[in-house]
């Protein structure tokens, strides 16, 4: 037996097929019966005249004749002589395969994930997903960038605070990594401009519909750059490209949510924080608490006026006050670092956020680069050099001008397509409460 994929069933119009898959409905017309089969490359409609043994979910062989049909979805159906059940229930499935929509609770779809991910309308989101992933690789290679891939257990918490996962590594104390941050910095002064794919960790007890302890960063960093607007400037084309890439190549899984990808500008409208906070104030009557940056609410708002404003779904929040961003980032002010008082204009770094659709998705921003001002950043902020020696070594030995992103991949896509939560956008969603499946 040669089997025939289903995307190549034109190539093979009039002719014997034998066909390998999952059914994913079946339906009876009198003495006909009409079966939605797929495999890895879509599905086909398989007309039977007879009825058949198989049932939904099962995994079968379909020998038949391709058939040009202009009604039937990909314009060909299979006119099957006979199918063999290779791979059986042995319970009845816990909800319907047949059904467009997967009418589950969150929780009980996350229960049920390693089968609620063989519908079709979950199989749309990671295909899209897919996309994403695809498009970054390929943009950030266009753009002269070396992928990399670096350690996920460290000897120091990379981004400070708390909220970081320790482990007993070979009877010593270790972290899992809250970003690429040390190791991208590092390789900019191996290769200029690096990029990854890959885990990050957060013990962050949030009960959200956004945030997520484990999430895959699709993280960057870039050397000999003048300023932060650099970096936001390389991260507007690699967004544009995502977003023209997905819509592109995923029409038939954007269908599925009846959704559409909103253009990205070609430069990204760019506000101050401690203007967007004003803004916010002046045309929405809403205070951003002094006790954050920015909040949820400031953020769905800043995107609003980003909307009115720009008509953009997109926004750059900039300069972010020096107490609330890591150590590494570079003060706007190199003389002042973190001496001003807190919600002092001129206490500002080169730090920025990119929000989407009033949700941050991406945190960049240009580092420090000199050594001693370095250690100085650290000794302000009250940063203990003790296991990160490796890292502060490196700026010794002439680092350049340097900065970066990461960029929350499975926000962009629960953002895109209106997920209820992230947890969708995730294949086995890790929180504060699940570790299964």
């Amino acid at each position: 037996m040669s089997r025939i994929l289903i995307k190549n069933l034109k190539d093979h119009s009039e002719k014997d097929v034998d066909l390998m898959g999952r059914i994913l409905n079946i339906r009876k017309l009198g003495s006909i019966t009409f079966v939605v089969l797929q495999d890895y490359t879509g599905t086909v409609q398989v007309v039977f005249e007879q009825e058949i043994n198989s049932g939904i979910g099962e995994a079968v062989i379909v020998s038949g004749t391709a058939k040009l049909e202009e009604r039937a979805k990909g314009g060909v159906e299979v006119a099957a002589k006979k199918i063999e059940t290779i791979s059986k229930n042995y319970e009845e499935l816990p909800f319907d395969f047949a059904s467009r929509e997967i009418n589950l609770q969150l929780n009980t779809l996350l229960d049920l994930r390693t089968l609620s991910l063989r519908h079709p309308k979950v199989q749309a989101i990671f295909k899209l997903y897919d996309l994403t992933l695809e498009a970054y690789e390929k943009v950030m290679r266009e753009q002269g960038f070396t992928e990399v891939k670096t350690p996920k257990i460290l000897e120091a918490a990379s981004e400070g605070g708390a909220n970081f996962f320790k482990i007993d590594y070979f009877e010593k104390e270790a972290f899992l990594a809250q970003s690429p941050q040390f190791y991208k910095q590092i390789m900019v002064g191996v290769f200029e401009r690096v990029f990854e794919i890959g885990p990050v960790f957060r013990a962050e007890p949030h009960f959200t519909t956004r945030h997520i302890n484990e999430y895959i960063s699709l993280d960057a960093e870039m050397g000999f750059i003048n300023d932060y607007k650099d970096v936001a400037k390389m991260l507007n084309v690699v967004i544009k490209y995502i977003f023209e890439y997905v819509r592109d190549n995923g029409q038939q899984y954007l269908n599925e949510y009846k959704v559409e990808v909103p253009d990205v500008p070609a430069e990204i409208p760019m506000v101050k924080l401690s203007e967007i906070r004003k803004i916010v104030k002046e045309k929405y009557n809403y205070t951003i608490p002094e006790n954050t940056d920015i909040d949820p609410e400031g953020e769905r708002l800043a995107g609003r006026w980003a909307k009115e404003e720009h008509n953009s779904d997109f926004l750059f929040i900039t300069n972010y006050f020096w107490k609330d961003k890591p150590f590494y980032t570079m003060p706007s002010d190199p003389s002042r670092g973190g001496e001003a008082e807190a919600g002092d204009e001129q206490n500002e770094t080169e730090g920025f956020d990119l929000i989407f659709r009033g949700t941050e998705i991406v945190t960049g921003g240009q580092r420090i680069h000199d050594y001693k001002m370095l250690i100085d950043n650290m000794a302000k902020k009250g940063v203990k050099p003790k296991g990160m020696e490796f890292y502060l070594d490196t700026f010794k030995f002439a680092m350049p001008p340097h900065g970066g992103w990461g960029i929350g991949s499975e926000r962009l896509i629960y953002l895109l397509l209106g997920l209820s939560s992230i947890k969708e956008a995730v294949l086995f969603p890790r929180d504060v409460k699940r570790l299964a499946p």
